[in-house]
């Protein structure tokens, strides 16, 4: 009910909004385009000594490149509720994958669609169940269409349309989510409306398959890495099995190429209906690589940890429109940006709610050179929590798209979230972090066991000299601004940002 009244303020806001609200005609077309598990060294442009990602290397050539893109978070289903909210998800309990985001978040695709758009979801989902019954499934959360999984998918998907049962679709799923993507642009344009999609890739999350012209590309491989081996998830049972780790790689490297040739056929169908001038085309990972991928990363650290191995992804912005020339930002730059981005290019009103993210727009003219607020990162101490009373009935967070990797003895993801009415001491800790211009600092553990390191960013990209002892005025400043902000998440957490107002 309050998720209900909010948007209505919002939608009679935007009606009545003032000179930065852009004209219909004026609005651009936006597309978020999102690898799953895909990490910053895994491209061509940022120099990876094997993959061939041809479109991605053509849109960072030509448009904005940056090169200091985080994810909100070392894993992917909190990453994916901060590009929907712009806000850090321990703030509505999205703490690992598993916890789906809360049904109140107000998302940008409800933003977008109070402003006129046409929002269409494609691909993974992961904030939980795209059944019809979810409070949390895109239709809830603001888009007009969805084809979706719960969680991952790997070749000939299982998908549901709309919230129906889920089918199987033959064919590469890079490929079929692109194409129901064109199908909902070509509806958008009969309907003379801008669209906004969210096309989030399964590519190229474990475990890995890929066509042969694909794998093919990579026939070197297995040779230069095959004296290695890594734990994975087996396609033939869906549990855990070891195998060479340069046959892993093939694999995996094919469904990058996979993926990066699904986003050149999006932009050729932009190109044919005379949409890609005036198309955004944001392209990121939602975290970093995990271990069986990480072979040739500069960055210390993977997947499921907070140094810049687990937290650092590619990302690129391609809007021929605004951007005619290559723009390379070392910007630190963040998923949670996404929404005060987008909220600032279409003239659409901020929600009056905690926010972490802050508008990128000046990087699309190469007038912003430094970010003026901090970026946090924080990993919940899930272990520690003992607040499980349900934010969401569970028989209403009970997935349905199968999925070739089990979870307990089960082929889907079943979701969770909890009320935390309470915030207690132990809500402080878990991997902590604070990033700014000079420094990042990264705190781990718990008093009195707690363990402080200091980088020298971005001159120590490996995170190997700990410079804490050096400048411990500089500690104590950046731990007190660390803390002050959990503070400020946790009070979001007990749910008190759902008894705001969206303002003028």
């Amino acid at each position: 009910m309050i998720r209900t009244i909010l948007l209505a303020i919002l939608s009679c806001l935007l009606l009545l909004g003032g000179s930065l609200v852009a004209s219909a005609d004026e609005l651009p077309n936006i597309i978020l385009l999102m690898g799953d598990d895909h990490g910053w060294d895994e491209t061509g442009y940022n120099g990876h000594p094997h993959l061939a990602t041809p479109v991605l290397d053509e849109m960072a050539a030509n448009g904005l490149r940056l090169d200091r893109f985080y994810s909100a978070h070392p894993s992917c289903s909190p990453t994916r509720g901060s590009v929907l909210t712009g806000r850090h998800p321990n703030r509505y309990g999205t703490f690992t994958p598993g916890h789906s985001i809360r049904p109140e978040e107000i998302s940008v695709a409800a933003i977008l669609k109070a402003k006129g758009y046409l929002c269409g979801h494609f691909g993974k989902w992961h904030l939980g169940p795209v059944k019809k019954s979810s409070p949390t499934n895109p239709g809830n959360m603001g888009f007009d269409e969805w084809l979706s999984h719960d969680n991952f998918f790997e070749l000939n998907p299982i998908l549901s349309r709309n919230g129906a049962d889920p089918k199987m679709i033959p064919g590469e799923s890079s490929e079929i989510i692109v194409d129901a993507a064109t199908r909902f642009i070509s509806k958008a344009k009969r309907k003379g409306k801008p669209f906004f999609i969210v096309l989030w890739y399964g590519s190229p999350h474990e475990p890995y398959s890929g066509l042969e012209d694909d794998l093919a590309l990579y026939n070197h491989i297995p040779a230069r890495y095959n004296d290695q081996s890594f734990r994975l998830t087996s396609n033939e049972t869906g549990r855990p099995t070891t195998r060479p780790l340069g046959d892993i790689l093939q694999e995996r490297y094919a469904e990058i190429t996979a993926m990066d040739r699904s986003i050149g056929t999006l932009r050729d169908f932009l190109a044919r209906k005379n949409e890609r001038e005036n198309t955004l085309l944001w392209y990121c990972g939602d975290n970093g690589t995990p271990g069986d991928g990480i072979v040739t990363s500069p960055f210390r650290g993977q997947k499921g940890q907070v140094y810049d191995g687990g937290i650092r992804v590619p990302g690129v912005i391609e809007w021929p429109k605004r951007i005619n020339a290559q723009i390379i930002s070392q910007v630190n730059s963040v998923t949670s940006d996404i929404l005060p981005t987008l909220c600032e290019i279409t003239g659409s009103e901020l929600p009056t709610i905690p926010l972490d993210g802050i508008s990128l727009a000046g990087l699309l003219d190469d007038s912003l050179k430094q970010r003026p607020t901090p970026i946090f990162f924080w990993q919940f101490n899930t272990g520690a929590d003992t607040q499980r009373t349900p934010w969401i009935n569970h028989e209403l967070q009970i997935g349905t798209t199968p999925l070739v990797k089990m979870m307990g003895d089960i082929y889907t993801r079943n979701f969770r979230n909890s009320k935390h009415p309470d915030i207690v001491e132990s809500d402080f800790t878990g991997a902590r972090v604070m990033l700014i211009e000079n420094y990042k600092l990264v705190i781990t553990g718990q008093s009195p066991k707690e363990k402080l390191q200091l980088f020298k960013m971005p001159d120590d990209l490996a995170e190997k000299h700990n410079i804490a002892a050096q400048h411990p005025d500089v500690v104590s400043s950046m731990r007190k601004q660390l803390h002050r902000w959990q503070s400020s998440v946790l009070k979001s957490l007990t749910g008190a940002d759902y008894e705001q107002h969206i303002q003028p």
